[in-house]
């Protein structure tokens, strides 16, 4: 009942009167339970039109089975959306890890997630997400495969359940139908090979657009799941990798590099030796983890004969022979639908040197620098139904890293920052449209252990992102997102629950703006309860 007048409190001070500090009282410790995971994140804005509701999954997870089922498309709301919404409601109650998960409909992934750690006494969590560009496969009979890989036994005890829903919202009146890939593809016959992950592509051939998105994740359980901490060989650090920590998302398209990026540094609810930091507000994408996209159109001329063709997706800086990333990966397909053939060439192909270096300095406090970059431009032409489309695609990434950590890493600490810009220009008949993003990871935190075993951690993360269009040079279309998150927790290791004396703040504050939009949100918690939740606009 508490939860439900917290929650209750929250919403209609955050509609009504834009704040709702002091939602409760903070205990002088963390108890047996604490507030339920919560995001700042705005909920996915939907029509007021129609609305129809899938069922698709309703599952626990104790090992590493993976459900089943078949997904059956809505009837009522016709089969051309205005929006489709995602929602997973969880819950697990007891002691257990943070999990890592998927779900695929006919193969496509359409969430990748992690799970919040649970009190003795339970919690409740949901993830909200748009997957409208998933429509072509969502308006047929499809096959579903989720997994949250669990262990359940004496000691870890909680069992993790799930209830997924795809909500379809009709297109009507001024709702239209949303603008959706035409197909969305799957690799036929993905494999790794060794640190590679390929499969086969075929494309319809006249496809006049392609991107491809990888939801490229460090596995749980192993070094690479904290790859932005990994030092070189030389230098004494339990988490080693000869390149050091510099990580880059790549995507080659027959044996040929086609796409760069930055990863970005997700840290799951168990992450940095410190649970407490996140029980109540997870980091920044934790709970949904988005997708690298690649604008693979330059090749679409290549890719458009008919034949099959080998993607290939790897991480650049993993040691070699060594596993840790997942990269599952769709090819979003949009088709010239007054064409049966497009034809074309990749004109351009300028891929940049590499650059990756690292200092080690030994001494009381050891410290590794690293500094990393590369850059790509790739150029082609389609001749389509509507003339010939030039696509330019150029993508710079980078990051910078101070790692410090003392003997026996009882302190160990890490200020870092990645970007990764890219732009697209499609010029053709007409003025040429040019879209760039301007994307910032950032990540400065502390791990120390002090007398009396006592761990502390200090975090603070940043998600930035800004995007603007242009067309014939004006500017027709931007945005601003800026999401941090903020920590301070500490515990007494090796004690039973009871004598751990947990003490812990967080924050998060979830800015996105655009033409005719504001959304500012607070989150601020202390001991596991919510002490406010603020909204600004």
């Amino acid at each position: 009942m508490r939860r439900l007048f917290l929650a209750l409190c929250a919403a209609i001070a955050g509609l009504l009167l834009g704040v709702c500090p002091a939602v409760a009282a903070a205990p002088p410790e963390f108890g047996t339970d604490w507030h339920d995971p919560i995001t700042a994140a705005p909920p996915v804005a939907t029509p007021g039109t129609t609305s129809c509701k899938a069922t698709v999954a309703a599952t626990e997870f104790r090992d590493y089975t993976p459900y089943k089922g078949t997904y059956l498309p809505p009837k009522g709301c016709g089969d051309r959306w205005n929006k489709v919404v995602l929602r997973l409601e969880g819950a697990v109650a007891g002691r257990q890890y943070d999990r890592l998960g998927y779900l695929q409909i006919g193969g496509v992934e359409v969430l990748r997630t992690s799970t919040p750690e649970p009190s003795p006494e339970g919690i409740t969590w949901n993830v909200e997400k748009d997957v409208t560009r998933y429509s072509s496969t969502l308006r047929t009979t499809q096959p579903v495969e989720m997994l949250i890989g669990n262990t359940v036994n004496e000691t870890y005890t909680g069992v993790i359940k799930v209830k997924v829903t795809l909500t379809f919202y009709s297109a009507e009146g001024r709702a239209e139908p949303a603008q959706t890939p035409d197909r969305v593809l799957t690799l036929d016959g993905a494999h790794n090979e060794g640190a590679v992950y390929e499969g086969l592509l075929t494309t319809p051939r006249n496809s006049e657009r392609i991107v491809a998105e990888v939801y490229a994740t460090g596995s749980g359980g192993g070094c690479e799941e904290f790859w932005y901490l990994t030092v070189p060989d030389a230098a004494p650090y339990s988490c080693k990798a000869k390149d050091g920590p510099y990580r880059e998302v790549q995507v080659s398209v027959d044996g040929r590099l086609a796409g760069i990026a930055a990863p970005f540094p997700t840290v799951w609810t168990g992450g940095w030796s410190n649970p407490f930091l996140w029980y109540v507000i997870p980091g920044p994408r934790a709970f949904d983890v988005r997708p690298v996209e690649y604008d693979l159109t330059p090749f679409a001329g290549q890719l458009n004969d008919g034949k099959p063709h080998k993607i290939a997706i790897s991480v650049a800086g993993v040691p070699a022979g060594q596993s840790g990333w997942s990269v599952p990966t769709n090819v979003l397909v949009w088709q010239d639908a007054k064409a049966e053939r497009v034809t074309g060439a990749v004109t351009v192909h300028r891929p940049g040197k590499p650059a990756n270096t690292t200092a080690y300095e030994p001494g009381k406090e050891h410290r590794l620098t690293s500094d990393g970059g590369h850059s790509l431009t790739v150029a082609g032409y389609l001749d389509t139904s509507h003339g010939r489309v030039t696509t330019t695609v150029t993508r710079t990434v980078a990051g910078a890293s101070a790692h410090r950590w003392t003997e026996g890493e009882s302190t160990d600490a890490l200020k870092a920052r990645w970007t990764d810009d890219e732009t697209v220009t499609v010029a053709g008949r007409g003025p040429a449209t040019t879209t760039g993003n301007h994307r910032v990871y950032t990540m400065d935190g502390e791990t120390s252990v002090g007398s009396g075993n006592r761990l502390r951690t200090v975090m603070t993360m940043g998600d930035r992102a800004d995007s603007v269009t242009l067309r014939g040079g004006k500017r027709v279309d931007w945005s601003r997102l800026d999401d941090t998150y903020t920590g301070d927790a500490a515990y007494n290791q090796d004690v039973p629950r009871d004598q751990r004396h947990a003490t812990g703040v967080s924050s998060e504050r979830y800015r996105l703006f655009g033409p005719g939009a504001c959304y500012d949100r607070t989150l601020a918690t202390a001991q596991g309860e919510l002490t406010e939740d603020r909204q600004r606009c």
